[in-house]
């Protein structure tokens, strides 16, 4: 080989030419293993996935020290002839596709890689029967292949790996707690088990006892369902996700361009302190996709507060010919054709389910409650505080409270007038509060509490307000339980929801800049910059290119009153290299908004008439996305009969 070949260069230092030489197949499988099999929990889910290729209807994995001494997967699939083991050990050999189009694939795998990578860096045993063969086994051990032998086995595999990296020991020390390795192997199992409710999981550990089958102690089970796909899906959501979150969960079902969306997205009061609840699949195949999880959480932006992280299970389903699975060994990365067509999916698909599921709160809520309650002492006084609420439609009595010991003198005091942005609420009520007086109420004595609401009131979601504790509580009366609202923070939301929606109708107020600020950037920024110019403009920031790689910000937001442009650029741009998109301005604009609805809701500590009480439930029951407030709290509680029955033990 001459000197010129680009392929071999001198070495300055000691004047050696290196050598180029052919790995060997060992060589080569113990390097594909470390992009395949990362830790225990890579295997189980490279093994589980062919199991489901192989039409598996029920598949057990059994594990033993997080899965570094033993991972067994049994299963009851196809199965494979005694020809098909020597090959099925063989790099890059599969039955799944025959590598004329790598953008058609229809199953879990298909680069061939994973059963020689496992047989490359442990004791790897198959033990596999097909309809019509016998059964036979074979095992390869640190890469050193043995012939093919007879074994009894009724039909399907068992797919056995023990001492896992032995062959590459310097892997072990990266290798984490049992426990933790445990977790990462059941999250897997259970990843797999949402993707497909049609077949049976268990898992068993049989950690520090015989490793034979059906021993151990099972940490997970999900049984085969059949029937209708959502029905199936809510099931097993239910059994690996919790009651609760099948509870708490609204049904996705929206279709755009080739591509469906379905699965189950929890109300924003059921969120999680992490992300560590949310599950995407791409043609039932679990990912972890950056542009699917920022779409996600662009869903839920103005539903939750930063800390808080949705709980979902979405599934995509497309032509094979529109997403590429092959981005890495692992297949965890997918990539859209159109990225944008599934971000715009999901985020318009979860706010119009948010949207219609109304006033809606989590039924986690009223648990906590319920859990919260404890009987109290009664008062020095002994007096109990009572709330009469005015019907003057009606012909009754004013709100009245009652909080005084015996013998104490009446005071009475005057409401202020109503706080701003409530005088707009629906037109029920006259927008003029009377006078409340304080009436006394002896020891053991409860005054009536009269209706102040329209007749039938009770049967509607909310109910009819039958009082006001504490000045910032609703209670209000349903067909079989009892509501309380949070005045302040439904309220808050109700105007929220109306300055969002005269923004989306009128848009927003742009400032010209006397002398527009010119800021410099790399070519790559300019162009990304440009590129979402027409959608920055939507929020009132104009810009546009001013020649070289600098752009100049004409316009900013009015809402947003002075504002660092140059800084605002760079964090859009920062937020476009981390996430692909930016929504920097509108969160800007929505959290001005947010405290303007704060200040201009009824405040805590205001006594609200009946009218009043009963047109704010109504205006809740008819505004999206009430059941929270605008920092993703609950603003109200509603209790059954038959709990706050049980809390007396009256059943």
């Amino acid at each position: 080989m001459s000197s010129a070949d680009p392929h071999i260069s001198e070495n300055s230092q000691s004047g050696t030419r290196p050598v180029i030489r052919q790995l060997d197949d060992s060589a080569i499988n113990r390097i594909a293993a470390g992009e395949v099999v990362e830790r225990p929990a890579s295997a189980v889910k490279e093994l589980v996935e062919n199991a489901i290729d192989a039409g598996a209807a029920r598949i057990t994995v059994e594990i033993a020290d997080g899965g570094k001494t033993l991972i067994r997967v049994t299963d009851d699939g196809c199965g494979m002839t005694p020809e098909d083991l020597p090959l099925a050990l063989s790099r890059h050999a599969t039955s799944k596709i025959d590598g004329s189009d790598l953008l058609n694939i229809h199953t879990f795998g298909f680069r061939g890689e994973a059963l020689p990578s496992l047989g490359a860096v442990g004791r790897l045993t198959i033990t596999s029967r097909a309809a019509g063969h016998e059964a036979a086994q074979i095992r390869v051990s640190g890469g050193k292949l043995e012939p093919v032998k007879p074994a009894a086995l009724r039909g399907g595999s068992i797919v056995e790996l023990r001492d896992l990296f032995f062959a590459t020991p310097a892997r072990l020390k990266f290798m984490r707690t049992d426990r933790a390795e445990s977790q990462a192997i059941s999250d897997t199992v259970k990843r797999l088990a949402m993707a497909e409710p049609s077949v049976g999981f268990t898992l068993r550990d049989v950690s520090g006892g015989k490793t034979g089958g059906g021993e151990g102690r099972v940490t997970f089970r999900a049984d085969p369902l059949s029937g209708d796909l959502f029905d199936a899906l809510h099931g097993r959501l239910a059994s690996v996700l919790g009651r609760e979150f099948a509870e708490n969960a609204l049904k996705i079902d929206a279709a755009r361009e080739g591509i469906r969306l379905y699965g189950y997205a929890a109300l924003p009061t059921y969120s999680r302190g992490a992300a560590v609840a949310q599950f995407l699949f791409v043609n039932t195949r679990p990912v972890k996709d950056k542009m699917l999880t920022g779409a996600l959480r662009a869903a839920y932006f103005d539903f939750l507060s930063r800390d808080r992280h949705p709980a979902a299970a979405l599934f995509i389903d497309c032509d094979p010919q529109l997403v590429d699975v092959n981005v890495h060994p692992a297949k965890s990365e997918v990539r859209f054709r159109d990225p944008g067509l599934a971000r715009g999916l999901i985020v318009s698909s979860l706010r119009h389910a948010l949207a219609e599921a109304g006033h809606r709160a989590s039924t986690t809520v009223a648990g906590a409650t319920l859990g919260a309650m404890k009987p109290e002492q009664p008062t020095a006084s002994g007096a109990p505080r009572i709330y009469q609420m005015d019907r003057p439609s009606y012909g009754a009595r004013s709100l009245s409270y009652a909080a005084q010991s015996p013998g104490q003198p009446q005071t009475s005091s005057h409401d202020a007038p109503p706080s701003p942005g409530f005088a707009d609420l629906a037109g029920a009520y006259s927008g003029r509060v009377t006078e409340v007086r304080e009436l006394p109420v002896a020891p053991g004595q409860l005054s009536d509490a009269p209706e102040a609401a329209a007749p039938g009131a009770e049967q509607l979601p909310l109910g009819a307000a039958r009082g006001q504790v504490h000045e910032n509580y609703i209670i209000a009366q349903t067909a079989d339980g009892m509501v309380i609202v949070d005045q302040h923070a439904a309220h808050e939301r109700l105007v929220y929801e109306k300055l969002k929606k005269q923004m989306a109708e009128n848009g927003v107020a742009a400032q010209a800049l006397l002398i527009p600020e010119i800021v410099e950037l790399s070519d790559n920024d300019c162009a990304c910059l440009l590129a979402v110019a027409e959608e920055l403009a939507k929020f009132g920031l104009g810009i546009e290119a001013f020649g070289g790689n600098a752009i100049a910000v004409r316009e900013t937001p009015a809402i947003l009153g002075e504002v660092n442009a140059e800084a605002m650029i760079r964090d859009i741009l920062d937020e476009l290299s981390d996430q692909g998109e930016s929504q920097l301005v509108q969160a800007k604009i929505e959290a001005i908004l947010s405290r303007v609805a704060c200040h201009g809701s009824i405040r805590s500590g205001r006594r609200m008439r009946g009218e009043e009480m009963n047109a704010l439930l109504r205006e809740m029951e008819a505004t999206p996305h009430s059941g929270q407030c605008n920092h993703g709290r609950p603003t109200h509680v509603e209790l059954k009969l038959a709990d706050i029955e049980r809390l007396f033990g009256r059943t």
